[in-house]
């Protein structure tokens, strides 16, 4: 089976640089894997790992994360952090009643600061959300997947969390955008008992696709929605 904390990797023309805005936002440690950087999360946050990309940023993410705020103060001080950072303020049509605020990490990746009082997020932690965009059918399919409940499911609209709490993943329903490359931010998975092929079987069961074999042996798969993910082996 798979373990219940998950990974989301993010490509990055400079790794080192945007794991440290990262681990400035977040408040965690920057630890140097094979691969790139990692920021380790937990069974309630999960964990975020920068590798080198060279590929253009094709449009908006089809995932951005989502951090909470416990007062007005304090979503200004995440704001104030993030410029500090090397991030920016982002249009993307936001109305000025809203109470989000709309940023990108200095590789354009963006993110959401949330307001405080926002019920949906209430108890998920600092990094509270990924949102993604994606059909219903893909929530299901990550839910059976990672063995995360589902804890929203109307009108198209999906989200799973762990057993544990913490993190959200959601999907916000049709339309979704046609997917033009590979997505620069995609969800890695490692078997807890290093069993990589039955969990390949077992993902491909529930709906997914298999892609390739990466050349450290990392199988990677598409979700119901053409989304890239990989399952790590030993």
């Amino acid at each position: 089976m798979l373990s219940r904390t998950l990974t989301v990797t993010i490509d990055a023309h400079d790794p080192a640089r945007l794991a440290k805005f990262w681990a400035g936002m977040l408040g965690r440690e920057v630890v140097e894997d094979a691969d790139g950087a990692l920021l380790p999360g937990d069974e309630t946050q999960v964990s975020l790992r920068f590798v080198p990309s060279g590929a253009k940023k094709m449009g908006p993410n089809r995932v951005h994360l989502h951090l909470t705020s416990a007062s007005e103060a304090d979503q200004q001080h995440a704001v104030a952090t993030a410029l500090g950072l090397g991030g920016g303020h982002l249009d993307v049509g936001q109305l000025p009643e809203e109470g989000h605020i709309v940023l990108a990490d200095p590789e354009g990746n963006e993110f959401c600061v949330i307001e405080a009082g926002n019920g949906f997020l209430a108890g998920c932690g600092l990094l509270g959300e990924l949102a993604c965009d994606g059909t219903r059918e893909v929530g299901l399919f990550w839910s059976e997947a990672l063995g995360w409940p589902l804890v929203w499911d109307q009108d198209e609209e999906t989200a799973i969390q762990s057993p544990h709490g913490g993190t959200k993943v959601a999907w916000g329903g049709p339309p979704v955008a046609p997917k033009e490359a590979r997505n620069r931010q995609r969800f890695d998975l490692a078997p807890a008992d290093g069993d990589q092929q039955a969990e390949v079987d077992r993902l491909i069961s529930l709906g997914a696709t298999r892609l390739e074999v990466a050349e450290d042996g990392s199988v990677m798969l598409a979700d119901p929605d053409g989304n890239e993910f990989c399952v790590r082996g030993n």
